[in-house]
């Protein structure tokens, strides 16, 4: 055997040993202590943010928004709507998506004009008061969050579909907003499905 076999060798057997040590390490040591570790200090978190009824059943992820509607597609009145989805048929969290349309793109604008007079039909309100997150969808298409501009224009119609105060709804939204991450970061949010859930138990 010449020393290029034998240096060719060694290098393969160099080679098969790291291939074997690193998968064993990244593949195996390291996903176990990472998710022992998430298991341990956020198990909520690292099991998917998975929300529950009054019941305990999960009816959601806090991370990944949902549609409120009938069979139809057509929204409930009783529930807070969340923004427009490009993801799949809707929030489709296999495909998560944008339109990737740019503001001059007249698809987006014919869409914008079109929700723009559905929501203000629908809420009760000039289509001069609907924010821009009512009618543009995420870049995810998976936002479960609505601005507090928004929810406030569904606060009267949601009142009304189940018998509520307006100020009762405005209180759980309020209690539902969340601030800016670390007190200046991002906007204020409310995430949609929780505050359902709030209303939902607060209906009884």
């Amino acid at each position: 055997m010449n020393t290029s076999t034998r240096s060719t060798g060694r290098t393969l057997w160099v080679a098969i040993r790291a291939i074997a040590v690193f998968t064993v390490l990244i593949g195996g040591v390291y996903t176990f202590a990472i998710t022992g570790i998430g298991q341990l200090i956020m198990p909520a978190q690292a099991n998917g943010s998975l929300v529950t009824n009054a019941d305990g059943e999960v009816v959601g992820s806090a991370l990944i928004g949902q549609a409120f509607s009938d069979a139809d597609g057509n929204p409930l009145p009783q529930y807070f709507q969340p923004r427009p989805s490009a993801a799949g048929d809707g929030y489709d969290g296999a495909n998560s998506y944008g339109s990737n349309y740019g503001p001059e793109n007249e698809d987006l604008i014919a869409a914008i004009t079109e929700r723009k007079t559905q929501i203000a039909e629908f809420d009760g309100v000039a289509e001069d008061e609907i924010p821009a997150d009512a009618v543009t969808a995420s870049g995810s298409g998976l936002d479960p969050h609505i601005s507090p501009e928004y929810a406030a224009i569904q606060v009267a119609r949601v009142a009304e579909a189940r018998g509520l105060s307006a100020d009762e709804v405005r209180d759980l939204v309020a209690a539902h907003t969340q601030g800016r991450d670390v007190g200046y970061l991002g906007e204020p949010t409310v995430n949609v499905l929780q505050l359902n859930l709030a209303l939902d138990e607060l209906d009884g």
